[in-house]
């Protein structure tokens, strides 16, 4: 009978981190839309170089425009996968604080609660960076061609 309290311990601590484990599922999908949306940036920023060298003089300052829009994009982009990041890595150590404390029979919970709010601060910072992002991407698009006038 000594055995089984350690058992259900550890039991009762997996079950406290299936939904650590769930959010950080969300987040790598979170991470795989980011990741996507820079690998266009960098596609399309390729695009728009290769074309300065064939436009003329009077179409190399839209293009450069249409650049430097595609680098802010790729920089929220970046701070947003690099805010998500962290949100994961806090997230994972909230499952492995929690195993850490249920091992060595320690009250973790305030460390736990800690780690657990910097790691929304952390996704929602992301989430910000990311909603800048696709605001800035709607707010340039250019949808046609555009006559003069």
């Amino acid at each position: 009978m000594m055995q089984a309290e350690p058992i259900a311990s550890i039991a009762h601590v997996i079950q406290l981190s299936v939904a650590p484990v769930f959010l950080l599922t969300g987040i790598a999908g979170l991470l795989n839309v980011l990741t996507g949306r820079l690998a266009r940036v960098i596609d399309r920023a390729r695009v728009l170089e290769r074309q300065l060298l064939v436009d003329s003089a009077d179409q190399a300052p839209a293009t450069h425009d249409r650049l430097r829009t595609l680098a802010v994009r790729a920089r929220w982009i970046n701070i947003a996968i690099s805010l998500c990041v962290t949100s994961a890595i806090f997230v994972a150590a909230v499952v492995m604080v929690l195993f850490a404390g249920a091992f060595w029979g320690s009250d973790v919970s305030g460390f736990v609660a800690g780690l657990f709010i910097a790691a929304m601060c952390a996704l929602i910072g992301g989430l910000v960076f990311f909603m800048r992002e696709i605001y800035l991407a709607t707010s340039s698009l250019r949808i046609g061609t555009h006559q003069g006038g």
